[in-house]
């Protein structure tokens, strides 16, 4: 049971990671608009991330170093910082998203105002995370967020068209009807970016050391984020059949958080509406929490300073101040009324653009075997790595342009 339990932290990654509140939007919409031809995305995503999850979940099991700890050693401390500040703004962009999306899931269940919803969803953040030790943490939003299976469950029920499910598996230009190779451009770029965003690897890695793995615990490594990120990839998959089945035939372009729900009340009646919304709640309100800690985890790590949660707030001072502070921060810029989905997807476009950076550096010292030993990167995970460095540093280059071109998807 103890095993089982364990597979929390690649779910709770999994899920705030892959289905956060642009995701739910995203997904449904990349559905609405090109229908299942973006399934490849999530696929390539989706192995991306379990291929440098596992790695980083292994250095810090081998090596007892988190993220930012090997960027400091890879990058040294000039490019180091730059990467720090542009992955702060990003976690507090993206958590700024999630409590407004948070916010719209209290609103839609109580019927208040918005502002009143987002200070009630900062202050219920802030005493879950202060007063939860990180296990309880990991556990409550890991297995309550599986309620979004919901969402698997209305694609199995309303029937896909199988065939056109596996011509999306792979790449094909948008069909007649469908908006232009720009818009599903920035739109299979969105998915990658939103699946492999850095902060899923700074709290998985994280999460490994507050867990107490050893190199013992490797195999458990390689089966937490296989399973884990391999359920966020399968709903998001959903959320893109979802999408195309519901939104697609009709011509709409769904634009809020509220249609996701929508859909699948649309497919499985009041039932499928009360657990999308219990879903969506632990799936966004992890994705606060991770993206919270995240912040508070890079700063201190990089700065060589105490972290984590297992230990008393004032034992670890900066991190405990750092990851109050973006939410107090995401609070703030979610009060100014902008629609969480667009704050979140800026967040997932710029989130790109950390990517590489972020992942040489995993790559390098997984594949050293001086400091891995035994450990280290086969060679089939060499080569997928060095190909997805790649793959990763080119879509950096187009993401932004993508954005503005696109604006923002929208043709």
């Amino acid at each position: 049971m103890s095993s089982l339990l364990e597979l929390t932290l690649g779910i709770m990654t999994a899920l705030g990671g892959f289905v956060d509140v642009g995701e739910l939007v995203f997904a449904v919409q990349a559905g609405a608009k090109f229908g299942y031809l973006l399934l490849w995305a999530v696929v390539l995503g989706t192995v991306g991330i379990i291929l440098f999850g596992e790695m980083s979940g292994r250095i810090a099991a081998v090596r007892q170093e988190p993220v930012f700890n090997v960027m400091r050693t890879e990058l040294g401390y000039g490019l180091g910082l730059v990467v720090l500040v542009a992955s702060v703004l990003v976690n507090l962009l993206t958590c700024a998203a999630e409590i407004g999306g948070v916010a719209v899931v209290l609103q839609l269940l109580a019927g208040t105002g918005f502002r009143v919803m987002v200070a009630a969803a900062a202050a219920l953040l802030l005493v879950t995370v202060f007063f939860s030790p990180f296990r309880l943490i990991e556990r409550v939003f890991g297995l309550l967020g599986l309620t979004l299976l919901v969402y698997l469950v209305a694609a199995l029920v309303e029937g896909p068209d199988w065939g056109r499910v596996w011509h999306g598996l792979v790449p094909h230009m948008p069909e007649p009807g469908q908006p232009g190779l720009p818009v599903y451009l920035y739109y299979a770029t969105g998915l990658l970016s939103s699946i492999m965003m850095p902060y899923e690897v700074y709290f998985y890695s994280s999460g490994a050391i507050e867990e107490d793995w050893t190199p013992k615990d490797v195999a458990a490594d390689k089966l937490t984020a296989g399973f884990g990120f391999t359920l966020g990839g399968i709903l998001t998959m959903a959320l893109i059949a979802v999408g195309a089945m519901v939104y697609l035939p009709q011509g709409i372009d769904p634009q809020r958080l509220g249609t996701s729900v929508l859909a699948a009340t649309t497919l499985l009646g009041r039932w499928g509406s009360y657990l999308a919304l219990a879903g969506i709640f632990f799936a966004v309100a992890g994705a606060a929490v991770e993206t919270a800690l995240a912040g508070g985890y890079s700063v201190a790590q990089f700065f060589s300073l105490p972290w984590g949660k297992s230990r008393k707030a004032i034992e670890v001072p900066t991190f405990t101040v750092t990851w109050i502070l973006v939410i107090v921060l995401g609070a703030g810029v979610a009060l100014s009324g902008l629609n969480p989905v667009t704050v979140v997807e800026f967040s997932v476009v710029f989130a790109i653009v950390v990517l590489p950076f972020t992942y040489y550096p995993i790559l390098r010292m997984a594949g050293n075997r001086k400091l891995m030993g035994e450990h280290v990167n086969s060679r089939v995970a060499r080569v997928l790595g060095w190909l997805y460095l790649v793959l990763i540093a080119v879509v950096a280059l187009a993401a932004v342009p993508l954005m503005i071109v696109t604006h923002m998807g929208e043709g």
